[in-house]
């Protein structure tokens, strides 16, 4: 329903939060009881004077009565029903609803907003615990001295006479294990403190160079130009801060000058815009392998690509390599990624292009369109196995897009995935059941 034919609802909600009855309000305004039924059932239009009476004896601005909620509200309101998942929901009147109830919307909307806040912070926690090897030394820091005191101190508890010489032994040791403790529990709540600020805890060299590469949105226009190099990039980022991250940074960046060299900014930008992101297309036009143009479509500026692009590289073992963050699709910290991405399909059929249709469920189930191809990294040898690598370009589907065929359920990591009945499950998760 229109926002602009819902304002009789509002006049009848505004009049009854009042406590004025229909005949009163008319009488104040003077029209008749039944014409003001009509607009309150949106069955008359209304403006000018009548609707400028009316706010001011409902005491609100006539806008209220003629715009009613904000329109973010109105889709919170929806996407709440969305995520829910519910087909009983009408979201086709959240605005009437809004209007109706605005008190109620706004509970409701403030809602959505902390359980949506609520579940980021339960994942991001976990995946911390799992991964920040700075706070798995914290914690087992602080197990260990408290083992420690109890064994201490079951010892003066359950001993009999001690020589005053062990007695004072055990004391010290008791007392040193304390401040020790003490200490360590410090520096553990002082360090959680610090991430709450924003402070980012990077303990792998590969995060160090995800955040290099965030921080410059995955594009290098003076790499693209020619007036500077990987090495004084690199020197010049104040995300690198271990030798480790600088030459992974140097690689990344050697790789993406050479994909620079074989597909300029503007000729590939310009075919991306005729030929969509197409990358068997991309690749014929350029005379490329497919990683090389998942690598380059990964880096292009926001302006030159219909929308977000996401990317992941992982060795033969599964680990990850890289990757490029999109909205809705959740990337681990580099490991114990969901063995069902075509990401790890692709290993299993090197040089073979893959292209499934994932749905991932989060707060919402969001559906991506997910193209993989695994490549032998250097050139073969018959005294050496060849070694593989494996790339997924990750683009987002909005409703109605794809195939008929129903989507690949896969996750995030399986600590952190809600789904039940996976085959591919390798830990129980910490989330309840539709949490």
């Amino acid at each position: 329903m229109p926002r602009d034919t819902l304002t009789g609802s509002r006049i009848r909600e505004r009049r009854a939060i009042k406590g004025l009855r229909q005949a009163d309000l008319a009488r104040q305004v003077g029209i008749s009881p039944s014409y003001l039924n009509l607009i309150e059932h949106n069955r008359r239009r209304i403006g000018g004077k009548l609707l400028v009476d009316l706010a001011e004896v409902l005491g609100v601005e006539p806008s209220m009565l003629t715009e009613g909620a904000e329109a973010a509200l109105i889709a919170t309101l929806r996407e709440a029903a969305d995520e829910a998942g519910l087909a009983t929901a009408e979201t086709d009147r959240a605005e009437e609803f809004a209007g109706r109830f605005p008190g109620w919307a706004e509970v409701l909307s403030w809602s959505h907003r902390r359980i949506a806040s609520l579940e980021r912070t339960v994942e991001t926690l976990s995946d911390r615990l799992t991964h920040d090897p700075r706070l798995a030394a914290s914690l087992h820091e602080v197990l260990s001295t408290a083992a420690a005191i109890r064994s201490t101190a079951s010892i003066l508890a359950e001993t009999g006479e001690l020589e005053p010489e062990w007695r004072d032994r055990f004391h010290k040791n008791l007392n040193e294990d304390s401040a020790r403790l003490a200490d360590s529990s410090k520096a553990l709540v002082n360090y959680l403190d610090d991430s709450a600020t924003g402070e980012d805890h990077r303990g792998a060299p590969q995060e160090e160079v995800e955040a290099f590469m965030a921080a410059n949105g995955h594009h290098f226009p003076a790499l693209e130009a020619g007036t500077a190099d990987p090495d004084a990039i690199v020197a010049a980022a104040p995300e690198l801060t271990g030798r480790a991250a600088r030459q992974v940074a140097r690689a990344v960046l050697g790789q993406y000058l050479a994909d620079a060299a074989a597909m300029p900014l503007e000729p590939f930008a310009g075919a991306v815009k005729v030929q969509g992101l197409d990358p068997l297309a991309l690749a014929a036009a350029f005379d490329v392998d497919l990683p090389a143009v998942f690598r380059r479509i990964a880096a292009l500026p926001e302006a030159a690509l219909p929308g977000e692009v996401g990317l992941v590289i992982c060795d033969a073992s599964g680990s990850i390599l890289f990757r490029k963050a999109i909205t809705g699709f959740a990337l681990p910290r580099f490991g114990e990624a969901c063995p069902l991405w075509p990401l790890f399909t692709a290993l299993s059929r090197p040089l073979v292009p893959i292209r499934r249709r994932v749905s991932q469920l989060g707060r919402a189930v969001a559906e991506f369109d997910c193209l993989a191809v695994a490549w032998p990294d250097g050139p073969p040898g018959f005294d050496r196995d060849p070694l593989y690598r494996s790339i997924m370009l990750i683009l987002p589907l909005r409703h109605g897009e794809g195939t008929a065929a129903a989507a690949q359920p896969v996750g995030g990591t399986c600590r952190v995935c809600p789904r039940s009945g996976c085959d591919a499950r390798r830990e129980p998760s910490i989330l309840s059941e539709g949490f």
